[in-house]
This record gives structure tokens, sequence and C-alpha cells, in this order.
């Protein structure tokens, strides 16, 4: 049987890559087919050589996400595409930078875009679907309504794109700090993560003309989605399977990286700030004590208390919202999925 969640994805996702490819000119190279090649290698359209491949290799989690609230709010999908495809976009220009600024050699399972052509042309190809991502909300807009929209939707993507850029320099600057609080923690994952869900949830409701209150609430879903979204992945990111992450093993423990887990051991053990403060890189046996650090000091059940609180909150907000009809199910299970993830 054949869930709303199904039914609309399968509506929904054909409609989002379509919006996608014409933004980034797929499949047409221009004059210049590498730098169109590596913006669709990155989207998971093509493989380094430029070959097509069969199946996308994102996940569409926030463009879907947006498309779902505008049904949900609206019992329509189709004003929301040129907002779903802006998130996209700008989703994959941090995705892009954040793998060269984590010197990740993997994304999705397959080598990272920086990892094949270099730094300097992976910080340029994110550029690239930034400044896509801002001219995807007028390009797919109908003329008659371009001005009204554009000038509700893109201002929002700013102030997004600040806060997400601001989570980022929290992230990065946390690893050379010795003072991290779970505060500071929950303050960068509100920009990191939150706020580009928390934004794909609010222009489904603007694109949907939801009331005020029901923007609101949807807004506060994603907000809440998105940090539990963001602590679970720092689970997943620790103890995780790289066959279902595709990330490496641990990935956050050989990269020094301040996730929930580790920022709630350091504020206990004396010993792990040591480790943590050494110039040293961890070498397999210190990862695999880090992690028995952190199991011995209750640090994955912490990270998984706070996940469960924000999804409470989140359910919370969906219900306020008054979410309706097969898009409000769609919605409901969706979130469900994205909550009880392993990957």
């Amino acid at each position: 049987m054949t869930t709303p969640l199904a039914e609309l994805s399968n509506a929904c996702l054909p409609l989002i890559e379509s919006d996608l490819q014409q933004v980034l000119g797929y499949p047409n190279a221009d004059r210049h087919p590498l730098y169109a090649r590596m913006l669709h290698y990155h989207m998971g359209w093509v493989d380094q050589d430029g070959s097509p491949l069969t199946k996308s290799a994102g996940k569409r989690i926030r463009p879907l996400l947006t498309l779902l609230v505008s049904h949900a709010a609206s019992g329509d999908h189709q004003p929301a595409r040129p907002p779903a495809a802006a998130v996209e976009l700008i989703h994959n220009f941090s995705l892009l930078h954040d793998d060269i600024q984590d010197e990740s050699p993997l994304r999705r399972n397959r080598l990272t875009v920086w990892s094949i052509w270099g730094r300097a042309q992976a910080i340029n190809a994110g550029d690239v679907l930034f400044t896509h991502g801002h001219m995807a909300i007028p390009l797919l807009t109908e003329e008659s309504i371009r001005s009204a929209i554009t000038g509700t939707m893109l201002p929002r993507l700013d102030q997004t794109c600040l806060d997400l850029t601001r989570g980022q320099f929290l992230d990065m600057s946390f690893e050379t700090s010795d003072a991290v609080t779970v505060d500071d923690y929950l303050d960068m994952a509100t920009g990191k993560t939150a706020a580009l869900i928390g934004c794909a949830a609010h222009l489904g409701a603007i694109a949907a003309h939801a009331s005020p209150t029901a923007q609101e609430q949807y807004q506060e879903m994603g907000r809440c989605l998105g940090m539990a979204f963001q602590i679970i992945d720092d689970i997943l990111d620790i103890w995780g399977k790289p066959e279902h992450t595709g990330k490496a093993e641990a990935i956050d423990i050989i990269q020094r990286k301040k996730s929930l887990p580790v920022v709630f051991a350091l504020a206990q053990s004396e010993e792990l700030h040591g480790l943590y403060q050494s110039p040293d890189p961890f070498d397999e046996p210190t990862v695999r004590k880090i992690i028995q650090t952190l199991d011995g000091l209750g640090s994955r059940d912490f990270a998984q208390s706070k996940a469960e609180e924000f999804s409470r909150r989140t359910f919370e907000a969906l219900t306020n919202a008054k979410a309706g009809g097969i898009g409000g199910e769609a919605l409901t299970e969706l979130v469900e999925q994205l909550l009880r993830r392993d990957r």
C-alpha cells in the first residue's frame, strides 16, 4: 500500500530534479564543460568523467520539506517549487565549502569535488551554487507574481545564509577552543543546520499563503527538526557505520569536531581534555580510546536525550501549524523518518 509520503514524493522529487537541472543548465555544458561538470557531479547527475548517472546522489530532503509544507498548508505544492530549488542549491553550496574546510574526502559515498579538482576550483563551484540559489526563485517564478514573491522570499533566504555561515564559523572555531559549552554548541547548531531547514519550511508556508501564525509554527517545526537532525548527525558521525553514512568511520573524532557528545564529555574528563589539546593527530588506538571514554561518560545517551527533546518540540509545532490533508500526513511521515534515521 502506497503511503502519503511515497505518493507525494513520487510526484515531487522529479519536479525538484527538473527544476534544479533547469537552473544549472543540465545536461548542457556550454563552452566550459568542466565548469558545468563539477556542479553536475556534485549534484549527483554525472560521474567525474561527465557520464550520466541513473540515480541522483542527493536525498533532496530540504526541497521536499518545502513542497510538503506548501501542500499541507494549501493542498498544492506547485507554488513552492522555486524556493524548493533555491533551498537545495544553498544547501549544496554549503556542503561544497564544508567538505573543503573539513578536508572530507567523501560525500555520499563518492569523492568530494575538492578531492578531485582541488580546493580552488571547489570553492569557485560552491560560489556558483550560492549564486544560482538566489537566482532560482525569480527564474522559476511566473512573471505575474515574481516581484511579490521575490520581495518576500529572497530576504528570508539572505538572512538564512548569514545564519548558516555564522554557524559554520562557530563550528570551525570550536576546533581550537578549549572552552566550548553545551549552550555554545546549541547556538552553533541553530545556525549551521537548523536555520536552513527552518527556512525550507517557512518558504513553503509563504508560497502557500499560510497565515502568519501558521508560518511561524512551520518555521519552528523546521528549526527544531534541524536541531534534532544535527544532533543525530553528531551521533552517527561517531557511532554510525560508514556504509550507511557515506563518511569515514568516527570522522568527527578524527577531525576533532566539538560535536555535542564530545562537548558533553570534555566538561567531565581532564584526560579527554588533554587529548584534544594535543597537537598530534589521533591515530586509530586514540580514536578508539576516545570513543570508549565517551561511552563511559554517557555522552551518547545525553545527545540522544537532546535529540528526543527537539523531536518532541518538532511535533508540537507541526500540530500547532494544523497541517492538513495528504500533505500533512506526508509531512508527518517525513519528519518521523528523519528523526529515526541511521544515515
